[in-house]
């Protein structure tokens, strides 16, 4: 196959301490007048308050909403935008954790297009450019920053949805680790796990035949040259750093590694697409109400398993990447020694080895499999194909912590 590269990102992305005071002047390029969007506890920090006062300083107009909620409900981003709209925001700024991030993005598409969140479910249904956004996580882990996509929760549906399009990618991205330093260590293992699921099912995922037209069928096209050069950097850094962060937060080197891995995981994954650990996790997340992070980490090592017929090469590169000792030693060898590697760093952080642990019920398995087979957008980015008893087996070996039936699900496509 020919080399074939593709790379969604912001026009602007800055990474470093200290970043996020060039806030002011990046937005000063932007617009006159910003809607800042946050949540109630970052709005509380003196840290907050000297960003509001630089745009200030910048002669920018700020109207702040400070009541972002988890997992972003639809109609508060509908009340939102309809409290911002006679304010008339010429950009949005989203700062905090993705929820903050996506409900930026989100108020954005509303404030430029109207109409109601439903009508942009799927891809490609955003009909033009946005509000600028730009976007200044505090956390590292979603990627959210530098993405095409918002995740919302619709309250007429069980699993929670996606607006997926390139007009939602942020006009500029601020990232600074600094503003991660206070994340407590729980919420430290669950954002780097989230962002090594990414950059793993980013570098694994189906890799498609390179047509002119594929960028405009798909908003995620599959792992190409470019995605890939980010899922490595990205799996890389948390390989290297990743239970640091989580055991000493106050390493300032392991926390830069962790939130450029999780920035660059987004750069992987907002073109290339995530796969199976995601699309089971929406409704496994629906059912059991855990977090994201926690989810698809606990799945990664049974969809790794499932996957390494298609993908031995891949995962065998992921082994380089995450430092082991691969020379000498076959692909298979070294891809088994991949899952093995991330099933222990999962461990050391206090990720849930299994979906029992997360609370999944027994009974609801075969109903996690048929919803999670219906996520196309996802399951048509896995590297192997996936039928509804493969699925049920592999949601079943996730379940039981059984790694020699996820590699025994067979639905003719093993070699």
């Amino acid at each position: 196959m020919s080399l074939y590269g593709a790379l969604r990102i912001p026009r602007e992305v800055l990474f470093g301490k200290g970043q996020r005071s060039a806030l002011a002047s990046v937005a000063a390029r932007t617009g006159r007048r910003a809607l800042v969007c946050t949540d109630e506890r970052f709005a509380a920090t003196s840290v907050f308050a000297v960003m509001m006062d630089s745009l200030r300083a910048a002669s920018i107009e700020i109207l702040v909403q400070d009541t972002i909620l988890p997992d972003v409900p639809r109609d508060s981003v509908a009340e939102g935008a309809e409290q911002a709209r006679e304010f008339a925001p010429d950009m949005v700024i989203g700062i905090g954790g993705g929820s903050c991030l996506d409900f930026a993005k989100c108020s954005a598409l509303l404030l430029t297009h109207g109409g109601r969140l439903q009508d942009y479910y799927g891809e490609f249904k955003v009909p033009g450019p946005v509000l600028p956004v730009i976007l200044v996580p505090t956390t590292a882990g979603t990627g959210s920053e530098v993405t095409p996509v918002a995740v919302i929760s619709d309250p007429e549906r069980t699993l929670k949805v996606g607006i997926s399009s390139p007009y939602l990618i942020s006009t500029a991205a601020i990232c600074d680790p600094e503003l991660t330093y206070s994340c407590p260590a729980g919420l430290t293992a669950i954002a780097g796990a989230d962002a090594l699921t990414h950059a793993i099912e980013a570098f694994t995922a189906l890799r498609r035949e390179p047509a002119a037209d594929l960028a405009q069928r798909h908003v995620f096209v599959g792992k190409s040259a470019f995605t890939d050069h980010f899922a490595l950097l990205a799996i890389k850094l948390l390989g290297r750093s990743l239970v640091t962060a989580f055991t000493d937060g106050g390493n300032e080197d392991a926390r830069a590694d962790v939130m450029m891995a999780a920035t660059a995981a987004g750069c992987a994954f907002g073109t290339a697409g995530t796969a199976a650990a995601h699309a089971i996790q929406y409704p496994l997340g629906a059912l059991t109400h855990t977090a994201h992070g926690l989810g698809v980490a606990a799945l990664l090592p049974y969809v790794m398993t499932y996957n390494r017929p298609a993908c031995t090469p891949e995962l065998a590169q992921v082994a380089s990447a995450l430092g082991l000792a691969t020379q000498g030693r076959s692909d298979g060898e070294n891809a088994q020694a991949a899952i093995d590697a991330v099933t222990r760093i999962f461990a050391a952080i206090k990720i849930p080895r299994t979906l029992s642990e997360l609370g999944l019920q027994s009974d609801k398995i075969e109903w996690t499999a048929q919803q999670a087979i219906g996520i196309e957008r996802l399951i048509k980015n896995n590297p192997r194909p996936i039928d509804l008893a493969a699925m049920t087996g592999l949601i079943q070996a996730a379940y039981d912590g059984d790694f020699v039936a996820a590699a025994a699900q067979d639905n003719g496509t093993a070699p």
